[in-house]
């Protein structure tokens, strides 16, 4: 048996279904005869609730039930969600508002649920919506960035969320004072709006007092619990369920209003109820990403090593905290806080803000990519204050491949790196020595060119823990149950394809399950590059599971010691026997025997280091000087992930974690009004990356398999984007560098660069 998946490109065999239309989403698969939920939600930012009067809209004809935050709680639920609380520089926690289900006194952002209405169809139940009477009193909205404003929560003075701080402040400050060369920038890092393919849905439905809430997510399991509290159930009676997902990113991994609404709607109308946001509703109620501003500093000695290094950073928690929220800028953006760099003297401060804006928590990276976009742009500044070459400058302050496992100055150990090599692999691959050449070919042209490099380290994991059953069923198949759940990474093909290579058993002969409470009883969901890392190695130990099991009982059959028995190269076989029955076959004889004991087989495993996948980004890009327009010309990744189980599937995941990199960095951007009001929701006013707007991406690997899991992996799913946004950004700054401009921010449309241009002219006569 092998001991490392064969590193197979193997087409993915779920695309059939998803091409040939027979995906089943959970809005093609609600019961026959579901009632359809609508939400009026908010219209304004920020006000008191001074009058909801549903009376009118509840005689309507086909209007089942409507139901507001008082019914909720009449109903004697917790009708609230609850978020992460870090800690306080001072030892407290973070502040913890209550976040009601559906509006409860006050609206604090625009799209805020205030109350479903439960109808026939969903044309009356938008109709009645526009009879519910909702009156309310303006409050100032708050909007900047900063402590201060009208109050969103008493239990948040001045609408400090938190205050929180890592590392040794004095001492750093000392490196500081006493360092030969000291570099800052401010760095802002844009509000993006997440768009999945496929917006948020959910249906529910209660049959013989036991629910079953179906929702398009990242796992189960965390709003199974959040039933259980709600509704305050015992586990018994919750099902819940994640049917194929279009997309989630970080966005779909976490509890919302919704679906535990609707749960309540349809456990009173006694029928099930379904419930699919369109865009714009998702636009405005999705969490968000991103929305920081960091002020990064970097101190140097003589040599130009990096000594010390500060981070003050003010991030956007929106109106409530979401689920993650408080953990992304601190506990996730300090696991990779200094990077692939030899820095032990650091400080990281954080203070979260309150506003009257949808919330924000994780999105594609959640934390990571936000941490190595201010490092990276600070390590190109620095390169060009100090006037040295970029790549020099970074490898004079890499972690040396003989200081493996590092300790970082966050308290995080990295397993195995080779950074200069992946450098220069890198380098080698976006031909950068023919750089100067394409830039005066563009010059040529009048236009501009830049190239930037992004040398990110990715910190993997969310839950380490993670189980796998197999179970042999009746029809000569294999079913492989697994605790994770695909958003359209491929899961269904890497699965069975591992398992295909541990075991023998035919790829086309398994069927992955997912997303079922019922039928798995615990799991991590997806999130944090941990899925294919996480539940592989749970795959590797139930196979051992099914090997110490089958090999007593073949060792009978086949008339040998179980010590002379070998399970190898796809059989089971040992000398004197002729008998050398596949894993498949061997499930057949146990089943024919009547030994029900060997048809299912589990294991549940925890790792317990993480993997720390790296890599260098090269953008290039040509600039118009006369219209601002940015133009991605090439773009080149060298990555190590290690041991790569599909590379394909690896390269995938890398390409569309750079499109949304450079989307952010190009032309995402959410932009709100002084009154809270959102003025880019919809497609013709947030912009989103096509086809055309990127190269073909060069994509290699330079691997150093990882000692913290037994296939030497690394996880892939947020890597592109933890990259692609400074490299982008950096090649931009590179192009303009040349016209003046020092201080070039996300995103780069047109209007912004042209504008950069136009200012530093006119600073420059």
């Amino acid at each position: 048996m092998e001991k490392f998946g064969k590193s197979q490109s193997v087409k993915r065999t779920e695309d059939t279904r998803f091409l040939t239309g027979e995906g089943r989403y959970v809005d093609d698969i609600a019961p026959d005869g579901a009632l359809s939920a609508f939400f009026l939600r908010s219209p304004v930012a920020h006000a008191e609730i001074a009058e909801l009067d549903i009376t009118d809209a509840s005689e309507l004809e086909g209007v089942v039930c409507i139901l507001t935050q008082a019914d909720l709680e009449a109903a004697g639920l917790d009708a609230t969600l609850t978020g992460t609380q870090v800690k306080n520089r001072n030892g407290t926690k973070g502040a913890g508002p209550k976040r009601p289900l559906l509006a409860q006194g006050r609206v604090r952002y625009v799209g805020e649920p205030i109350a479903v209405i439960v109808a026939e169809t969903i044309d009356q139940a938008r109709d009645a919506a526009e009879m519910i009477v909702f009156d309310f009193d303006d409050l100032p909205a708050h909007m900047a960035l900063a402590a201060g404003g009208e109050t969103l929560h008493s239990e948040a003075p001045d609408n400090k969320a938190f205050d929180w701080g890592l590392g040794d402040e004095a001492a750093t400050a000392e490196v500081f004072e006493n360092a030969a060369h000291v570099v800052s920038l401010e760095v802002g890092d844009n509000r993006v709006i997440v768009n999945s393919l496929e917006p948020r849905g959910s249906y529910a439905e209660w049959v013989e007092g036991r629910a079953h809430v179906a929702i398009n997510g990242q796992g189960v399991w965390v709003p199974k619990d959040d039933m259980i509290r709600i509704f305050k159930l015992d586990g018994e009676q919750v099902r819940v369920t994640n049917p194929d997902t279009g997309g989630g990113f970080g966005m779909k991994g976490m509890s919302y209003n919704e679906p535990f609404v609707i749960a309540q709607a349809a456990r009173i109308a006694g029928r099930p109820v379904r419930w699919m946001a369109d865009r714009t509703e998702a636009m405005l109620s999705d969490n968000a990403g991103r929305d920081l501003v960091s002020l990064v500093e970097m101190a140097f000695d003589e040599n130009l090593k990096a000594v010390g290094y500060r981070v003050k950073t003010v991030c956007n928690m929106g109106a409530y905290n979401s689920q993650f929220a408080q953990a992304i800028q601190t506990q996730l953006f300090s696991r990779v806080l200094m990077g692939v760099y030899d820095v032990q003297h650091t400080w990281l401060q954080v203070d979260g803000i309150y506003t009257n804006t949808t919330p924000v928590d994780a999105f594609r990276g959640a934390g990571r990519p936000e941490a190595i976009y201010v490092l990276e742009r600070l390590m190109d500044r620095a390169a060009r204050e100090l006037g040295v070459d970029p790549l020099e400058l970074r490898r004079r302050s890499f972690i040396p491949v003989d200081a493996f496992p590092y300790k970082s100055a966050t308290d995080e150990t990295y397993d195995v790196g080779d950074f200069d090599r992946v450098l220069s692999r890198a380098a080698e691959f976006a031909d950068l020595d023919g750089f100067c050449a394409r830039k005066a070919a563009s010059a040529a042209k009048g236009k501009l060119r830049g190239v930037g490099l992004c040398y990110y380290i990715e910190s993997i994991l969310g839950d380490p823990a993670e189980s796998a059953k197999v179970e042999f069923n009746e029809d000569g198949t294999a079913s492989i149950y697994v605790g994770t759940q695909s958003n359209g990474q491929g899961h269904e093909t890497v699965y069975a394809q591992f398992l295909s290579d541990q075991t023998g058993i035919p790829a086309h002969l398994i069927d992955v399950v997912q997303g079922d409470s019922d039928r798995i009883k615990q799991g991590g969901g997806t999130g944090g590059s941990r899925s294919v890392t996480v539940q592989n190695t749970a795959t590797l130990a139930t196979v051992d599971a099914m090997v110490a099991a089958f090999t007593p009982y073949l060792a009978g059959k086949m008339g040998v010691s179980p010590d002379d028995l070998l399970f190898d190269h796809e059989q089971f076989r040992a000398e004197g026997s002729n008998l050398t029955p596949t894993m498949l076959e061997a499930a057949a004889m146990a089943r024919e025997d009547g030994r029900d004991d060997l048809m299912m087989h589990e294991a549940r495993t925890r790792l317990d280091a993480r993997s720390f996948p790296n890599g260098a980004h090269f953008a290039e890009v040509e600039i118009d000087p006369e219209t601002g327009q940015v133009v991605l010309d090439r773009y080149n990744v060298v990555d190590d992930f290690g041991n790569l189980i599909n590379p394909m599937l690896a390269e995938g995941q890398v390409h569309g974690g750079v499109a949304q990199g450079v989307g952010q960095a190009l032309m995402e951007h959410t932009v709100f009004d002084e009154d809270g009001q959102l003025l880019t929701a919809t497609f013709m006013d947030y912009a989103m990356p096509r086809a055309g707007d990127l190269p073909m991406i060069g994509f290699t690997t330079e691997a150093v398999p990882s000692t913290a899991n037994a296939m030497g992996m690394k996880g892939c799913g947020e890597a592109g984007t933890v990259g692609a946004m400074a490299a982008a950004a950096n090649a931009v700054q590179d192009a303009l560098w040349e016209r003046g401009v020092r201080q070039a921010d996300m995103p780069f449309t047109p209007l912004r660069v042209w504008e950069m241009l136009r200012d530093a002219s006119e600073t420059a006569a």
